[in-house]
């Protein structure tokens, strides 16, 4: 079972620019049977492995904004033990409820990207992100081609950095529903060179995340067994989402998400309060 939802949580990811993160967490509690710390832990897990797979992929294509993932990543990094402290702290009912919570509040979110921006529901994590698709206004850069900082984007990519990994940390999700939308606000770029540089990002802050809930966290025994499959699958997942993403991902595909993905939030809470 844990491989099967592997290979949903991986097409979820590849076909989502961000947002498909938060299905892990409520299909490893309602169908693989686990706590929801144990969940949390081994979402994280499966995260960041293939998001480092994604971002592998980005190397050659120099679409990864690197000072602003530096800053993202460093600030998300100490959130992240912070969440799980926060995590630790909470009962299993506040925190099924605060998910649930979040998961009905991204998928919200992309239902209005996918209405508002309907050309940007095209980039996703299995595209073949390179420059050469991406359009629109990008950040500015300096003659010779560098990204440029300043303060106050330094500020909020900071800021927004600290707050995805308390999130990732307490709720076991990527974060790409944040960092993406923050990128685009505070820095301008294409959404092609945002998704490539959130998954950088979401691969460091998710794995200290992980360590951080699998050294101080509320689980008695995590099935390392059981993380290999689940791995297995999400990798086997986002290899199929970059084979057919660029036939089926549209705005039509991301509103069906957001009706998932609200569908699961409200099963969840249900099945776990009462």
């Amino acid at each position: 079972m844990l491989l099967l939802i592997g290979i949903v949580i991986g097409l979820l990811l590849g076909l989502t620019g961000a947002g498909g993160s938060v299905f892990a967490v409520p299909l490893l509690i309602l169908l693989g049977d686990v706590s929801i710390h144990q969940a949390v832990t081994l979402s994280l897990a499966a995260v960041a492995t293939i998001t480092l797979y994604g971002s592998v992929r980005n190397l050659g294509n120099q679409t990864i904004l690197w000072k602003p993932a530096a800053l993202l990543a460093g600030s998300g990094m100490l959130g992240a033990p912070l969440g799980q402290i926060f995590a630790s702290m909470l009962s299993e009912v506040l925190l099924v409820a605060g998910f649930s919570l979040l998961a009905v509040i991204i998928a919200v979110r992309m239902w209005l990207t996918a209405t508002t921006m309907p050309e940007a529901s095209k980039v996703v994590r299995s595209s073949h992100l390179s420059l050469d698709n991406a359009k629109g206004v990008l950040c500015k850069f300096s003659p010779d081609g560098k990204f440029q900082l300043r303060p106050r984007c330094m500020g909020g990519l900071l800021l927004g950095g600290f707050l995805v990994g308390i999130l990732s940390g307490l709720f076991g999700v990527g974060g790409g529903f944040l960092i993406i939308p923050l990128l685009l606000l505070l820095s301008q770029v294409s959404m092609v060179q945002a998704v490539s540089t959130s998954l950088v990002v979401i691969t460091l802050v998710s794995s200290i995340g992980f360590i951080s809930h699998l050294t101080f966290g509320e689980i008695n025994y995590l099935p390392f067994k059981s993380l290999a499959w689940l791995i297995a699958g999400g990798l086997t997942g986002m290899y199929a989402g970059q084979l057919i993403s660029h036939r089926i991902a549209n705005a039509h595909l991301q509103k069906i998400f957001s009706i998932g993905l609200l569908l699961v939030a409200v099963t969840l809470f249900y099945v776990q309060t009462t």
